[in-house]
């Protein structure tokens, strides 16, 4: 973690992380453009606020599968990747071919992962559900068999096993919901890398910008036409209860679906 001096206004606060890893293999297979169109239909017209194109960069193909199975893989290089908040790592599998997967905290490079069944629950090892020990730590988890990784996926965050059944595994996330997956799924031992993230400031407004996100104005400072707060003379509150600019209800509902 690194606290920048006060030497311009916009660094006055800014706290980053250290990048220690200055080992990059390019391979450039694994990396392409993606046309960008921000927030816009095939008509250009906005459908979702607040996004802009940003920086330029390349998308890394990440194997959120890991079907690569039974072949011992080997950590090449631990690289930064701008499209999600944590580190990802570059591994080579014995035949040669090279793969990007999320960095799990606590491998370090040229150690050796596999993809399996039924293995040690190793940090960085990816198994049946079924087979990891009650307890463990996991992260990069399946919710359908073979769709590969959907859950547990962004910096520092993790699930643990907590109970299990015939046909279910009983995962208690990190904010206290405890989520069945079937005893068929794949997961990943360990917790996902960069457990810091959420002391970084931007320090400037800038940066957002940067990053492809458009600032957000609060509902009441618009005009009628543009949201159901808008309007009024003045500073005014309206006396309806929170909306979105669609009018939906945003308070007092549970916005995640079974």
């Amino acid at each position: 973690m690194i606290i920048k001096k006060p030497t311009t206004p916009g660094l006055r606060g800014k706290v980053c992380l250290e990048n220690k890893n200055k080992y990059y293999i390019n391979i450039k297979k694994l990396k392409i453009n993606i046309k960008k169109s921000p927030g816009r239909n095939n008509q250009g017209r906005i459908t979702v606020r607040h996004k802009s194109k940003g920086e330029k960069k390349k998308y890394r193909i990440l194997d959120f599968k890991r079907d690569k199975r039974f072949i011992v893989a080997k950590i090449k290089s631990i690289e930064y990747d701008p499209y999600r908040n944590c580190n990802i790592s570059l591994v080579s599998y014995k035949d040669g071919e090279y793969r990007y997967i999320l960095h799990v905290s606590g491998l370090r490079i040229n150690e050796k992962i596999i993809n399996s069944y039924k293995n040690s629950p190793n940090i960085g090892n990816c198994m049946l559900i079924k087979n990891i020990p009650i307890g463990t730590k996991i992260c990069c988890v399946e919710i359908i068999p073979g769709k590969g990784a959907k859950i547990i996926r962004s910096a520092g965050n993790y699930a643990i096993v907590y109970s299990r059944d015939n046909k279910f595994t009983q995962l208690k996330l990190r904010n206290g919901i405890f989520k069945k997956i079937l005893n068929t799924c794949f997961a990943v031992i360990g917790s996902i890398d960069n457990s810091n993230y959420y002391l970084v400031k931007l320090g400037k407004a800038g940066i957002k910008i940067r990053k492809g996100i458009r600032p957000t104005v609060r509902g009441v400072a618009m005009n009628p036409v543009d949201h159901p707060h808008g309007g009024g003379e003045g500073k005014t509150t309206s006396k309806r209860h929170p909306v979105s600019y669609k009018g939906k209800l945003t308070k007092g509902f549970k916005t995640s679906k079974k």
